[in-house]
């Protein structure tokens, strides 16, 4: 069956929606991971509910702030990867990349503040208006998820509808 549409889902890619529904999520792997298309990840997958950014865009974002590089780089380099999606309107789960999890379990609470300022600009510029409170909580709280998912030696994906 396809992502309900009064998920708001959405085609895979880098398009920025005003409403989507964004569930970062923990599991021991890729295969895994790809059970949670079709309905999301609760209840099988512990997971930390976000929505309105597109999550897709963010990752790069965020790696390129915590761990250098370009966003066209990272883009041309397949990330973030899909493990699971539709091409036509539908939902989406990718995995964030190693490099990704390791920059935020080993960043300390205030470069995670910058990293989350930073963003707050880079989408201003965009006209993406995301307050600088909620830009905090999403970094800081998807650190804290990467490092626990790290200590149970499993992966953290995200699940977008």
């Amino acid at each position: 069956r396809t992502c309900p549409a009064d998920h708001g889902c959405r085609q895979s890619g880098h398009d920025a929606r005003v409403s989507i529904i964004v569930k970062f999520f923990v599991a021991p792997d890729d295969t895994s991971a790809s059970l949670a298309l079709q309905s999301g990840p609760e209840p099988a997958f512990e997971s930390l509910s976000f929505g309105n950014f597109d999550p897709e865009e963010a990752v790069l974002e965020w790696e390129c702030l915590l761990a250098g590089g370009s966003f066209e780089d990272l883009a041309e380099a397949g990330e973030p990867r899909i493990v699971a999606g539709q091409d036509n309107d539908g939902c989406v789960v990718f995995a964030l990349s190693p490099r990704l999890s390791t920059a935020l379990a080993d960043a300390e609470h205030a470069r995670l503040r910058d990293v989350a300022a930073s963003w707050t600009r880079l989408r201003a510029e965009d006209g993406e208006v995301i307050g600088t409170e909620i830009a905090d909580a999403i970094v800081g709280d998807l650190a804290a998820f990467v490092s626990s998912a790290r200590r149970q030696n499993q992966s953290v994906y995200c699940w977008v509808a």
